[in-house]
């Protein structure tokens, strides 16, 4: 990300694609501020005007899921230093 604005140059479906994966970063235990590029990319397709429609008409298509702590910490608490 170092050398283009987005993952194939231009904007395309790969960013689209791409950027849901990137979302619960936080969740996963990283933080962009380690990844300055990723972090740009990230900012530059969360403040587009169509992610920001899509993403407020999320929950009204797709409610929330009540996941059980063990699935919290299954999805979201490992990390490349736990799973070594």
């Amino acid at each position: 990300m170092a050398d283009r604005e987005f993952i194939a140059g231009g904007y395309s479906i790969a960013d689209m694609a791409s950027y849901p994966w990137i979302v619960p970063h936080a969740l996963q235990g990283q933080n962009l501020d380690d990844f300055p590029h990723l972090k740009r990319w990230f900012e530059a397709i969360k403040a587009r005007p169509g992610t920001v429609r899509a993403y407020e008409q999320g929950p009204k298509v797709n409610p929330p899921a009540e996941l059980s702590e063990e699935a919290k910490k299954l999805l979201f608490s490992q990390t490349a230093a736990t799973v070594r």
